[in-house]
């Protein structure tokens, strides 16, 4: 079944770990926790000492989105923070080997995001050494922008290719997540939504993260 994984860039910052247990209860798989830098894109979220306090509040898993210029600098930071996935960007700095076995020498899971002007084979070197792929179906940095319905070309290429290969990798697509382009998502062979306005302004988080659900079905 498809996993559902709230951002928290649109819940309520000041009762974020209530936020968070909200959505839990409600039928959340995982919560999508997405790091901005003001570099690597035009928007700042916060570090590894929110990281740390919302892991105190929550044993919910925890999918870490470093939109970062250099996550070499900071990857064992947000480890230590709590992440449970920590996921970085192919266009960033650094050399992505070495990150991806950073991240599991840690015992956690590795992925690799593209933005929407980035091709699948980007990652496809990678693809036998990562947990999860990040497709992004809006610019990374700022949440409530509209779906680009071209970024599922993207996820069809890679599920392709996954599936060509034999691999266990997954996929997530994250931007517009809305239930008109939920079901595409899924049959375009995306296994994990990340959702924030569409749940947290929801009147019933709820009901709308089952309502995300059953629509892809």
């Amino acid at each position: 079944m498809i996993k559902i994984a709230p951002s928290i860039l649109s819940a309520d910052f000041s009762v974020l770990g209530q936020e968070v247990e909200r959505v839990l209860r409600g039928g959340a798989d995982w919560i999508h926790v997405d790091i901005m830098d003001g570099h690597f894109v035009p928007n700042i979220s916060f570090g590894p000492p929110v990281l740390q306090c919302l892991r105190r509040a929550t044993e919910g898993f925890l999918d870490v989105h470093l939109m970062i210029s250099q996550p070499e600098r900071y990857v064992d930071a947000f480890l230590k923070a709590g992440a449970d996935l920590l996921n970085f960007h192919i266009e960033a700095e650094g050399e992505m080997g070495g990150l991806i076995d950073r991240v599991h020498q840690a015992g956690k899971q590795a992925a690799l995001t593209i933005k929407p002007g980035t091709p699948a084979q980007a990652v496809y070197p990678y693809l036998d050494r990562l947990d999860m792929v990040l497709v992004m179906s809006v610019e990374p940095g700022f949440g409530g922008q509209k779906f680009m319905p071209e970024s599922l070309d993207k996820v069809r290429q890679l599920r392709q290719e996954i599936q060509r290969r034999g691999l266990q990798c997954a996929i997530e697509i994250d931007g517009g997540i809305n239930l008109e382009n939920a079901p595409l998502a899924a049959q375009a062979g995306c296994d994990i939504l990340v959702a924030g306005s569409s749940v947290y302004g929801a009147p019933d988080p709820a009901l709308r993260i089952q309502e995300f659900k059953q629509a892809c079905q």
